[in-house]
């Protein structure tokens, strides 16, 4: 994978309404790493992701995918894939011609179709309507579509939801290869157990900025537990604080 397979956000600004969703929101995801975006509720998170997908506008900043808005990439599945609603498939579509269709819509020969099937484990069901899945067989329809373009950037929000302990397994399996194969990979998940596993680098959320932004082996130290970490830098960034 090129070197330019990097998602660059710098000073990301946003406001709905009264409310300040992104106050200066900086990092970048690089090739070859997995980084674990996380932070608590109302963090910015997922208007971040959107904002990188030029889903929602912004009033400052930008965010680059290899050096160019999203919007403006010709056949874009083929530079930046991601999965950020598991239920978007139309649910009367079979999966396999949801991404028949999206494969037509980025210029894709139809055997790349049966190709991230099989990656995602779901050749048996996959003439199956997707209304009729469960959630960890929408999450894999959705890694299939990410993955539709051979992209070198994934991005992925919330991959483990509805996984079973196969799924899971399966799941830090495919992280890391696509990080082994040079991609730029940016996972948001709430699950710190399931983060320390996978990524190599990580970028805390709080109130809309980037409170940190460093290797994991780095922030652990001599800390067993990355949830440690997490509470202790966000302790001030909770949207809610639940009484002990």
């Amino acid at each position: 994978m090129s070197s330019s397979a990097t998602v660059v956000v710098a000073g990301l600004r946003k406001r709905y309404g009264a409310t300040l969703a992104l106050d200066g929101m900086s990092f970048t995801v690089r090739p070859g790493v997995v980084t674990g975006f996380v932070g608590p509720n109302g963090a910015g998170k997922s208007t971040t992701m959107r904002a990188i997908l030029g889903l929602t506008s912004v009033e400052a900043g930008t965010a680059l995918v290899g050096g160019k808005p999203y919007r403006g990439l010709r056949h874009p599945l083929t530079h930046l894939g991601s999965l950020l609603d598991a239920a978007a498939p139309h649910p009367g579509r079979s999966a396999r011609n949801h991404l028949l269709w999206l494969a037509h819509s980025q210029g894709l020969p139809a055997r790349r179709v049966d190709e991230v099937i099989e990656l995602a484990g779901l050749t048996p069901a996959a003439r199956r309507k997707a209304g009729g899945y469960s959630l960890g067989m929408r999450q894999r329809l959705g890694i299939a579509a990410a993955l539709l373009g051979d992209p070198p950037i994934v991005m992925l929000d919330e991959p483990f939801n509805g996984m079973d302990p196969d799924g899971i397994i399966w799941m830090r399996g495919l992280l890391r290869s696509l990080a082994a194969e040079g991609r730029a990979v940016l996972v948001s998940s709430h699950l710190m157990s399931e983060v320390q596993h996978i990524a190599d680098h990580l970028v805390v959320a709080g109130r809309g900025r980037t409170i940190a932004d460093a290797g994991v082996a780095e922030l652990l130290g001599d800390r067993a537990s990355l949830e440690d970490v997490y509470l202790e830098l966000t302790r001030e960034a909770v949207e809610f604080r639940t009484p002990r």
